[in-house]
C-alpha cells in the first residue's frame, strides 16, 4: 500500500516541518566537516602533511589534490546509499552517513604529520577523506528527497531549498570554531595542534544531529517516507537504467550543476587561498569575511527558492548563471583592495549569485524523475558533475594563478563553465508547480507501452 502524500491542498504543518528539521541537522553536521576540510587544505594541511617545497602554492595544491579525492568518492556513496535506502529505510542510512562522516573527521584530528610518519601522513589523509565524501554522497540525495516529496506542490521549491540552507550553516559553525581557536591560541600553536581541536568537536556536532535526527523520525510522514520506500523495492532501478530510460535529465542535471559547483569552490575555497597567499590577508580576516558571507547566503537560500515556486525554476536559475558569468572579472580586482568592507563584499556577492543556481536544485532535479528512481536519478546528476566541476576548480584556479599570476584565467574558467551551464538549462523543462504523482503515471504508461 502507498503511504501518504501531502497534496496541494494540505497545508505544510508540523510533520513537514519536522521533516525539514531534520534534514536540515544533517546537512549541518555533515557540511560543518565536510568544508572544516577545505578551509584547513590551505591554513593547516599544506604545511602539516606535505613536504615544504619553497611555495606556498606548490603545498596547497597537494592538499588540494587530497580534497578532490572526495569529491571521486560521493557519487558511489549516493548510489550505494541510494540502493541500501530504498531497501532498509532512509533513517537507518541517513544515521550510518552521520556516523561514517563525523568518525573519518575525528580521526583526521588525531592523524600523525608528515613530519612524524612521511608520506603515510597525506596516504591516511587520502584514506579518511574518501570516507568522509563516501558518506556526504550517500546524505544528501535522502535529506533533499526526504523534503520535496512531501512537499506542496506550489511550494516545493521553498521547502526543498531549506536542506540547502544547511550548507552554509554547517560552514558558520566551522568557521566559529577556526575564529575562536586563532583568537585563542598563537599561529604557532594552531599549527600545531590547536587545528586538532575543530577536528575532534565533529563529535559533539555529530552526537547533537544524530539526536535531532533519531527524535524527529518518530514523525508519521518521516515513517511515511520509510514504507513507501519499501514499497517501491521491486521496481527500484539501477544507474544503468536509470541513464537508459531517462538521460536527459541525467545529463541536464549534470550540465545544470556544471557552474554552480565551480562557483561555490572558487568562492569558499579557493578564495582563501588567494586572499591569504595572493592579496596577504590575514588569516582571522579571512575568516570573518567568510562568515558574514556564509549568513547570507543562509538567509538567501530560502528566499531564492520562494522565488523558484513563484517565478519558476528556469528564469531564477539563468539569472544565477549569467550573474555567475561576471563574478571573477570583478571580484577578484575587489579582493586586491584590502579594504575589509570591499572584500567582504566580493565573497558575499559571489554566494548570492550562487544561491540563484543552488536554491533551485533539490525541487528542480526531484520534478525530473518518477519515485521509484528518483533517489538514484537526483544522486547521478547531482554528485557525478562534482568530480569534474567542484573537486578540480580550487586546483584549477591555483595551477592558473601560479603559472599567469592574474585572477583573469580564473574568471575566464568560471565564465566558460557558465557556458556549459548555459547550454544544458536549454534543454531543462520548466517544472514549478508539477505534481510528482503525474510523474508516476507517465512513467508507467511509458513502461507499458
Amino acid at each position: 500500500m502507498t503511504a501518504p502524500r501531502i497534496t496541494p491542498k494540505d497545508p505544510p504543518g508540523t510533520g513537514l516541518r519536522r521533516v525539514v528539521v531534520a534534514s536540515m541537522a544533517g546537512t549541518v553536521v555533515e557540511w560543518y566537516e565536510f568544508f572544516l576540510y577545505g578551509t584547513a587544505a590551505t591554513l593547516v594541511f599544506s604545511k602539516v602533511f606535505f613536504p615544504q617545497t619553497g611555495s606556498d602554492l606548490d603545498a596547497i595544491l597537494a592538499a588540494f589534490v587530497t580534497y578532490a579525492v572526495g569529491f571521486a568518492a560521493r557519487p558511489l556513496g549516493g548510489l550505494v546509499f541510494g540502493y541500501f535506502g530504498d531497501r532498509y529505510g532512509r533513517k537507518t542510512l541517513l544515521q550510518l552517513s552521520l556516523l561514517l562522516v563525523g568518525a573519518a573527521t575525528f580521526l583526521m584530528g588525531c592523524l600523525p604529520t608528515f613530519g612524524q610518519v612521511g608520506y603515510w601522513a597525506p596516504l591516511l589523509l587520502v584514506v579518511l577523506r574518501f570516507v568522509q565524501g563516501f558518506a556526504v554522497g550517500g546524505e544528501w540525495g535522502g535529506a533533499v528527497l526526504l523534503v520535496a516529496e512531501h512537499s506542496p506542490n506550489r511550494a516545493r521549491g521553498f521547502w526543498a531549498s531549506w536542506p540547502q540552507a544547511g550548507v552554509p550553516v554547517g560552514n558558520m559553525l566551522a568557521t566559529v570554531v577556526l575564529l575562536v581557536l586563532t583568537f585563542l591560541l598563537s599561529d604557532s600553536t594552531f599549527l600545531s595542534w590547536g587545528w586538532r581541536v575543530a577536528f575532534w568537536l565533529s563529535a559533539v556536532v555529530v552526537l547533537i544531529g544524530y539526536y535531532i535526527r533519531t527524535k524527529v523520525t518518530d514523525a508519521p510522514i518521516f515513517v511515511a517516507a520509510q514504507r513507501e520506500a519499501e514499497a517501491q523495492i521491486k521496481t527500484a532501478l539501477n544507474a544503468i537504467e536509470v541513464i537508459r530510460r531517462y538521460p536527459r535529465p541525467v545529463f541536464t542535471a549534470m550540465g545544470m550543476r556544471f557552474a554552480e559547483n565551480i562557483m561555490y569552490y572558487l568562492v569558499v575555497t579557493f578564495s582563501i587561498t588567494y586572499l591569504k597567499v595572493h592579496a596577504g590577508v590575514a588569516t582571522t580576516n579571512i575568516l570573518w569575511y567568510l562568515l558574514i558571507a556564509h549568513a547570507a547566503h543562509f538567509i538567501a537560500i530560502p528566499l531564492v527558492g520562494r522565488a523558484s515556486d513563484r517565478f519558476g525554476r528556469r528564469p531564477v536559475y539563468l539569472v544565477g548563471v549569467l550573474l555567475t558569468a561576471s563574478w571573477g572579472f570583478f571580484a577578484f580586482p575587489m579582493m586586491d583592495s584590502g579594504n575589509y568592507a570591499v572584500i567582504t563584499a566580493a565573497v558575499v556577492i559571489g554566494l548570492l549569485f550562487h544561491a540563484l543556481m543552488y536554491a533551485p536544485q533539490p525541487a528542480l532535479m526531484a520534478e525530473m524523475f518518477p519515485t521509484r528512481i528518483r533517489y538514484t536519478g537526483v544522486s547521478l546528476g547531482y554528485q557525478v558533475t562534482a568530480i569534474f566541476a567542484g573537486s578540480l576548480a580550487p586546483i584549477i584556479a591555483v595551477k592558473l594563478l601560479a603559472d599567469f599570476e592574474s585572477s583573469v584565467p580564473i574568471a575566464i574558467y568560471l565564465a566558460g563553465a557558465c557556458l556549459v551551464t548555459l547550454i544544458a538549462l536549454a534543454f531543462a523543462r520548466e517544472t514549478a508547480g508539477i505534481d510528482l504523482h503525474d510523474l508516476d503515471r507517465a512513467d508507467e504508461a511509458a513502461r507499458a507501452g
